[in-house]
């Protein structure tokens, strides 16, 4: 999930929402009175202002809502036959910060693209997350770092994950994907929309 980025996190300290002393400065949620700075995401979460702040401590006790399951509509195909990843897009804000939270494992060859118009630094966290994740992060058409097997984490304070540059999108995979398919920081990036969607089967 996504933390906000740090153009959410400038406006809100404009705002002047943000005082305090830091509650999960970790995850980069809160600063203060439950408020956030911005940029907290986490497998699929975005975390943009206090609201979603609280979101997140509400979700651990709301009934569970129904993991997110997109159309497949785009590919990243590595060297090699039969490697090429189907990629779950999430575009919108609701869908990054959703992302893959209270989803199963991954199949092989399965990922969600979490993409951005412009570079932009970002935070991933595994809140909600119950399974190990891959993180990758990319820029200018290459890995520029890869967070292998993320640990979930089912309660707040998560940790968070991310390079100190901008970032073009980030891919997220099963844990141990990156290692098998031979992803590392400097393999080519080439993420191409399908034709037609295909509907997500099974995790």
């Amino acid at each position: 999930m996504i933390r906000a980025p740090f153009q959410a996190r400038r406006a809100i300290l404009k705002r002047g929402l943000v005082t305090g002393v830091g509650l999960a400065r970790d995850i980069g949620l809160a600063t203060g009175i439950g408020l956030a700075t911005g940029v907290g995401l986490a497998s699929g979460a975005l975390a943009l202002g206090a609201g979603l702040v609280l979101d997140a401590v509400a979700a651990e006790t709301s009934p569970a809502r129904p993991p997110q399951q997109l159309p497949i509509s785009a590919q990243w195909c590595l060297s090699g036959p039969s490697r090429c990843i189907g990629l779950e897009v999430a575009r919108t804000m609701q869908q990054q910060s959703f992302g893959m939270q209270r989803r199963p494992r991954l199949a092989p060859l399965r990922g969600m693209w979490f993409p951005y118009s412009t570079p932009t630094p970002v935070r991933f966290w595994m809140h909600l997350t119950p399974e190990p994740l891959d993180m990758i992060f990319v820029r200018d058409g290459r890995v520029l770092m890869v967070v292998a097997e993320a640990r979930p984490c089912m309660h707040l304070p998560c940790p968070s994950y991310g390079p100190d540059a901008p970032v073009d999108g980030v891919v997220e995979l099963a844990g141990g994907e990156a290692a098998r398919l031979g992803i590392r920081a400097g393999t080519p990036v080439a993420i191409s929309p399908l034709s037609r969607p295909l509907a997500a089967a099974g995790p």
